[in-house]
């Protein structure tokens, strides 16, 4: 089964800082912390997760490679292993919660008068969800790296209030269920100590502050729906695995809320001559026979424009011949892949009586003839099996 995205596990954007990423996952590990849910392995299974997703975005460098690699460049063995036993998640994430395994760690989190309110920090709004677009390229375009322009239907902060949502700047008031801290909590004591479950308040939704005069534009909301044209650089090599994340360009926050991502998807168009295998191009040529026989010099497309190959004398129905760097530039280093050539010799299926007259000539000559034994046209079982000898 498919891994959900850590962003969407831990409640936070893409943009999230270190600070909203460790809150967030430490409400997650106190909801579903196994001693507050014994014997439930939906629980534990949760638990694990939101504890993989904050060993990954709470590194600098793990974070990194998940934005622009996803999943992929977190597979086991590289600086990534997932936890399996809820005990490496305390031993490894212990100090997060300042206490050992037992009901204190609830009272080391939330007790005492050191916890930070909305109101101490200032007020937030609602953070604004990602988006995400297909963009298609051809390999021209892969090949060379290109600047495109899309358009996004996306929600955008309110120009009247300036993303705000009141009228003016005293149009709030603070929210009376939660009292300005934007959230709502319930003492709870068992056997393994004080529990604390804090839960968003529903009334503000976070926010510890209600709008009381509306802007007239945006009806409270802080944003309004427009469409934006948005130009993305490509770089050259890229692929239908990659994506290209545009942080702060996806859904506007409500009232003053961080913007979500604008997450851009890759997908390559299927070309006329070429197919795609890594870096490297592939080309079917057909020749005629005796251009396969005497040899001959021919223009082929790439993926620059055109150029010209030689073809050798006696040159075999389904060999590969390789141009060197013609192909697909390597992402973020130096090279090129190459434009491999299968030559393919072409049999014509209508002939004059002069042509044949000719043929029959020809086919006398023992030189004309495959020899017993001679399998040279057939002497690799694929054509894969081919561009592997072809680099070997």
């Amino acid at each position: 089964m498919a891994k959900r995205d850590y962003y969407e596990i831990l409640g936070v954007s893409r943009n999230a800082s270190g600070d909203e990423i460790k809150k967030a996952y430490r409400k997650l590990a106190l909801k579903y912390h196994p001693d507050r849910n014994p014997n439930n392995r939906e629980a534990e299974d949760k638990f694990k997760e939101a504890a993989e997703a904050y060993e990954i975005l709470s590194d600098a460098d793990k974070r990194q490679k998940y934005d622009r690699y996803g999943h992929e460049g977190l597979r086991p063995g590289m600086d990534f292993r997932p936890f399996t036993d809820v005990h490496d998640i305390f031993s490894t994430f212990g100090d997060i919660f300042g206490g050992g395994l037992g009901g204190s760690i609830f009272e080391d989190v939330f007790g005492g008068g050191g916890r930070t309110t909305r109101r101490s920090r200032g007020y937030t709004g609602v953070p604004g969800s990602d988006l995400k677009v297909r963009l298609k390229l051809s390999l021209e375009e892969i090949a060379a790296g290109v600047e495109k322009k899309i358009k996004v239907k996306r929600w955008e902060q309110c120009g009247t209030c300036h993303g705000t949502g009141a009228s003016s700047p005293n149009g709030y008031t603070t929210c009376p269920t939660c009292n300005g801290t934007g959230e709502i909590r319930q003492v709870s004591r068992s056997p393994f100590g004080q529990f604390v479950n804090i839960s968003t308040c529903s009334q503000c939704n976070g926010e510890g502050r209600i709008v009381r005069d509306a802007c007239p534009t945006c009806r409270g909301e802080g944003r309004v729906f427009g469409e934006s044209t948005l130009k993305i650089n490509v770089p050259a090599g890229i692929t239908s695995e990659n994506y290209i994340p545009l942080k702060g360009q996806g859904n506007a926050g409500q009232r003053g809320g961080p913007p979500g991502d604008l997450i851009v998807l890759i997908e390559e168009e299927q070309h006329k001559y070429f197919s795609r295998n890594g870096d490297d191009v592939i080309l079917d040529l057909l020749i005629s026979f005796p251009e396969a026989a005497l040899g001959a010099e021919v223009e082929v497309p790439t993926l620059s424009g055109r150029a010209k190959l030689k073809i050798e004398e006696g040159t075999q129905s389904g060999k590969i011949l390789r141009m060197r760097e013609k192909g697909i530039p390597h992402l973020n280093t130096h090279g090129k892949g190459d434009q491999l050539v299968r030559v393919n010799v072409w049999i014509p299926n209508k002939l004059s009586a002069k042509d044949k007259d000719l043929l029959r000539q020809l086919e006398s000559s023992d030189n004309v003839k495959p020899r017993e034994g001679d399998t040279s046209a057939h002497s690799e079982k694929s054509f894969f099996e081919k561009v592997k000898k072809v680099f070997s």
